[in-house]
C-alpha cells in the first residue's frame, strides 16, 4: 500500500508533467488521452496520473469524454481574459480584507523588502530574461504575502484554485514580456500597482486596494495581447496551442 505523503507526491508529479506536457504542446487540443495511454508516456503507475486527471479536469485543462478518458480543451481569448479577470476579483477582495482588518507590521515589511528588490532590478540600465526571471520569483513572492494578508483561509484557498487556471497566474505572461519592446514601461506600471496597494492597505483603504489589485491583473491581458500580436513572441506564450485566435467582445 502507498503511504499517503508518497501517494500525494506522486500525485502532484502527475499533474505538473502532464500539464508541462499540454503547455508545451506534447498534446493538442482536441487529443484524447487516458490512464493507460499516459502510463508510458510519463512513466508512472494510473493511480497518480487518475488523479492528476481529475485535477487538470478541475483546472480547465481537460473535459471529460462520456465514453470514458478526457479530451484536451482549446480555449478562446475571451476565456483566457475571463480567467484573469477573475483572479483580478479574488487578489481584489484579499487586498481589500487585508485593508480593512489590518495586517501585522512585520507582514507589511516583508511586502515592502520584495518591492525594493523588485525597485533595484527594475533601475537597471538593461532588462535581460534572467532579470525578468528573477522578477518571476519576486512578483510569486509578492502576490503570495498578498494572500497571507488577508489572514483567511478560505481566501487563500480560492487565490490558489483562481492562478491555477489557464493562463491566470500572475507570472503567467512576464517571460513573454521580457521579449517584448514594452517591457520597461509594463514593468514599471506593475511595480506602481504594487507600491500603491501595498500604502493604500496601510492607510486601511480597503476599496482602493481592491481596485488597484483588479487593475493590476488586466496587465496580464495586455501582455497577452501584445505577445499574441507580435510573431516574434507569440510561440513564446506558454499554452498558445490551446488559445484560439479571436475577437475579443
Amino acid at each position: 500500500m502507498v503511504e499517503p505523503d508518497r501517494a500525494s507526491s506522486q500525485t502532484v508529479k502527475a499533474q505538473l508533467a502532464l500539464r508541462d506536457l499540454i503547455l508545451s504542446g506534447g498534446l493538442k487540443p482536441g487529443d484524447r488521452v487516458s490512464e493507460l495511454s499516459l502510463v508510458d508516456r510519463l512513466g508512472m503507475s494510473r493511480t497518480p496520473i487518475r488523479m492528476a486527471l481529475v485535477r487538470l479536469e478541475d483546472e480547465g485543462f481537460l473535459e471529460a469524454i462520456p465514453s470514458g478518458g478526457f479530451a484536451i480543451k482549446a480555449f478562446t481569448e475571451r476565456d483566457v481574459y475571463d480567467a484573469i479577470d477573475l483572479r483580478g476579483m479574488v487578489e481584489g477582495f484579499a487586498a481589500r480584507i487585508a485593508a480593512e482588518r489590518g495586517v501585522p507590521g512585520g507582514l507589511i515589511r516583508d511586502m515592502k523588502n520584495v518591492l525594493r528588490q523588485i525597485d533595484d532590478i527594475a533601475a537597471l540600465p538593461d532588462l535581460s530574461v534572467d532579470h525578468f526571471s528573477e522578477y518571476v520569483d519576486l512578483n510569486g513572492r509578492f502576490h503570495a504575502l498578498l494572500a497571507e494578508a488577508a489572514d483567511s483561509p478560505v481566501v487563500r484557498r480560492q487565490i490558489e484554485r483562481v492562478s491555477n487556471l489557464p493562463f491566470a497566474s500572475p507570472s503567467g505572461f512576464v517571460m513573454v514580456q521580457a521579449k517584448l519592446p514594452e517591457a520597461r514601461h509594463i514593468l514599471t506600471i506593475a511595480q506602481d500597482h504594487h507600491h500603491c496597494v501595498v500604502r493604500a492597505i496601510e492607510d486601511r483603504e480597503g476599496m482602493r486596494a481592491e481596485a488597484l489589485m483588479r487593475e493590476h491583473a488586466r496587465l496580464a491581458q495586455r501582455n497577452l495581447q501584445l505577445a499574441l500580436g507580435n510573431q516574434g513572441t507569440r510561440n513564446l506564450v506558454p499554452g498558445v496551442v490551446l488559445i484560439r485566435r479571436g475577437a475579443v467582445v
